[in-house]
């Protein structure tokens, strides 16, 4: 179908009926522009951020030394996930060794206390590898037991 180019009428011809001025024929093709969606601030953040967001479990300290916590919230967040489980990790060493000392006064309970003791020892290393995946997935999840506590604000 044929529209007129000057008042847009429907028409049959070369002119419009109308006007009679030429007339357009109508376009076949709809020409469609994707336009790519931002993400969101903490997806972005999370993306950028997941080089220092797992150094946060690993070795707890080194987004405090650089400063990246105080530029991302994400970084802050694992930074300080990561510094409550080594809180944890040093009161659980201090807490077993003493109660361990006691434990091995009597040479039955020796083979209880090494078995015990390499249970211990895997609450938190799942507790990191539960962060590093939590890391991964951009996510912001506390970790069990232990993640309600904040020390850097």
């Amino acid at each position: 179908m044929a529209f007129c180019a000057k008042c847009g009428a429907a028409t049959g011809g070369e002119f419009c009926s109308m006007c009679g001025a030429p007339t357009v024929e109508e376009a076949t093709t709809t020409e469609v522009t994707v336009v790519e969606e931002p993400k969101a601030d903490g997806a972005k953040d999370a993306q950028d951020n997941k080089v220092m967001g797992i150094l946060s479990y690993i070795i707890f300290f080194i987004p405090l030394l650089t400063g990246d916590y105080k530029k991302s919230p994400f970084v802050k967040f694992h930074c300080n996930q990561g510094t409550v489980l080594a809180i944890f990790s040093i009161i659980l060493s201090v807490g077993w060794s003493i109660l361990a000392g006691i434990l091995t006064i009597t040479i039955v309970l020796i083979p209880i206390v090494l078995i015990v003791s390499g249970l211990l020892w895997l609450v938190p290393v799942i507790f990191m590898v539960l962060g590093i995946i939590n890391v991964c997935n951009g996510k912001m999840e506390k970790l069990p037991l232990i993640g309600n506590y904040t020390i850097i604000k």
